[in-house]
């Protein structure tokens, strides 16, 4: 492993895309192990409430950027998470989606071979498709539709892994990739389009709850904690583990299952309703996390119950201030 040049210096830390869901937490936990963090964002889908905690932390900096075009900037890893993750962020305007995941990729990496510093990359499993394999193993090609309305985010992030590999073989590029499956938790933004956070706010304002299907389409939930404690284990693994590694919870629901107990965790007197499935919508997803386990100790440990409560809190004191501020308007 390589090591600072400077053994008392702080490690510092890039982290593209750290105003986001994902990335605010990441800067968090990376602030706590005592590195220094820049923080990279265009605030596209990210907020600056996200990480205004975090401002008056002096090894903390926020630079407005665009992962689109080249950073010039002196760090010892780089963590790229930079791109809109829910379908109607991404499919808002999907051209500008691909560039980020794959001009993104060739900018980061290009910095990563300059600096000779270690690169992760947060894919995702929308590789895999609408999968005819179950559970999804990292081995799995995937079922993807390279013209539908998904494939703006499907195959830019395929795209995207190509390059980290490729630069990986071509110019010896250290790095570590994750496939990332369904996560959720405090950040989330409120209108993502995402089922977590759209049941949860629908619950809370008492509004009909859209199931879309019949609602027998699966997912896994995987608490952000639990995630990024998995980032950091991959990342801080032997330079010969490179992922892909797939990073969710094992543990399967129906999406009906999902809304029923969002509804009872909430006292909600929502309805559910039910609506057409959109276009090339997976109908299972559930990681093989065999390769997690074993190479980075890593697995859940949250369940469901018990971080859908935490979030569910997030959202209500959401919700409870944009009422407030209502009222004094």
């Amino acid at each position: 492993m390589r090591k600072n040049k400077f053994e008392n210096e702080r490690k510092k830390v890039l982290v593209t895309g750290g105003g986001g869901f994902l990335g605010s937490h990441l800067c968090e936990k990376l602030l706590n192990e005592n590195c220094e963090v820049i923080c990279l964002d265009n605030f596209y889908t990210g907020s600056k409430q996200n990480i205004f905690h975090l401002t008056k932390n002096p090894y903390f900096e926020v630079l407005r950027h665009d992962v689109c075009f080249p950073m010039y900037l002196e760090v010892d890893e780089i963590y790229n998470l930079a791109c809109p993750a829910s379908p109607i962020h991404y499919q808002e305007d999907p051209v500008q989606t691909v560039k980020t995941s794959v001009h993104g990729a060739i900018n980061v990496l290009g910095l990563a071979k300059r600096l000779n510093a270690k690169i992760f990359q947060a894919s995702t499993s929308e590789v895999y498709g609408d999968p005819f394999v179950h559970p999804q193993k990292e081995e799995y090609f995937g079922n993807v539709n390279p013209i539908g309305i998904r494939a703006c985010y499907d195959e830019s992030k395929r795209c995207a892994e190509t390059l980290f590999f490729d630069y990986h073989r071509q110019y010896n590029v250290f790095i570590k990739v994750c496939r990332i499956f369904n996560t959720y938790g405090p950040r989330m933004h409120p209108q993502d389009g995402r089922v977590v956070s759209n049941f949860i706010v629908q619950a809370l304002k008492n509004e009909d709850i859209t199931v879309y299907g019949q609602g027998k389409q699966t997912r896994s939930f995987c608490y952000v904690d639990d995630l990024i404690d998995g980032f950091r284990k991959l990342m801080d693994s032997n330079d010969s583990i490179t992922g892909p590694i797939n990073l969710g919870n094992p543990i399967e629901f129906t999406i009906i299952e999902l809304a029923n107990l969002i509804m009872k965790l909430t006292s909600s007197k929502s309805k559910i309703i039910f609506k057409d499935l959109p276009q090339d919508d997976p109908k299972q997803r559930k990681p093989d996390i065999s390769k997690a386990k074993k190479l980075l100790n890593w697995e859940p440990k949250v369940h469901l119950e018990e971080g859908l409560f935490k979030t569910i809190e997030y959202f209500d004191s959401l919700l409870s201030k944009e009422n407030d501020l209502k009222v004094n308007l």
